[in-house]
């Protein structure tokens, strides 16, 4: 018996992360449309950031025990140098960190 519970639990893939698109987010979470809709999910963040994707972009899911997770909209960083870090809105707010220590702030270097 255990080793038909063992080969059965083993033998099983394991769900892993698809990606979709946002199609709704509400106050009780994301909707991401891939293969299916994922309803209600959560949103995985580093801690102190909170986002809320807009509707249409790119959003990654990862199947977890008790659910599912929202990991994030898939960036285009094609305008930043490697180790460089950007905060930015749908609306066109931005803060950009460069690597030679500048901090831009809408595209103008912040004096301090």
């Amino acid at each position: 018996m255990w080793l038909m519970n063992y080969i059965t639990k083993n033998s099983l893939t394991s769900p892993s992360a698809v990606k979709g698109n946002v199609n709704k987010n509400d106050k009780e979470g994301i909707a991401v449309f891939s293969s299916g809709e994922h309803k209600r999910l959560k949103s995985c963040f580093p801690y102190g950031i909170i986002s809320v994707p807009p509707t249409g972009e790119r959003a990654v899911v990862l199947p977890l025990d008790d659910g599912e997770v929202g990991l994030g909209v898939i960036a285009n960083s094609s305008q930043l140098q490697e180790g460089e870090l950007m905060l930015y809105s749908k609306g066109g707010a931005s803060i950009v960190l460069k690597n030679d220590g500048r901090v831009l702030v809408n595209g103008q270097e912040l004096s301090l």
